[in-house]
């Protein structure tokens, strides 16, 4: 998110006061906390997710042709398999 440490930490304050998270301190290191969403959290994130999900299909996909959808759906792959660590998905040679 590219955000300071104080940005985040008044963030997930303001997300604490409205019952949205816990924070706990973090036993192996004090300069760090364990943040859980709580039922109300969770009940938000569900609550938003309706919208969210018809706002990026009006923005994005329904704005793809199926080919497009495709190859986003490649790409997005290979990324989540990056991020987990695991092997990246076969490059193609343009010129092959």
């Amino acid at each position: 998110m590219l955000w300071s440490r104080s940005r985040l930490s008044h963030h997930l304050t303001r997300m604490q006061q409205r019952g949205l998270v816990t924070r706990e301190e973090y036993a192996d290191d004090a300069r760090g906390s364990i943040i859980a969403l709580t039922p109300a959290g969770r009940q938000a994130i569900e609550s938003a997710a309706p919208g969210h999900v018809a706002a990026v299909r009006r923005h994005l996909i329904d704005l793809l042709t199926p080919a497009e959808v495709e190859a986003l759906g490649a790409l997005t792959h290979r990324v989540v398999d990056h991020l987990g660590g695991r092997a990246p998905h076969p490059r193609h040679d343009p010129a092959a």
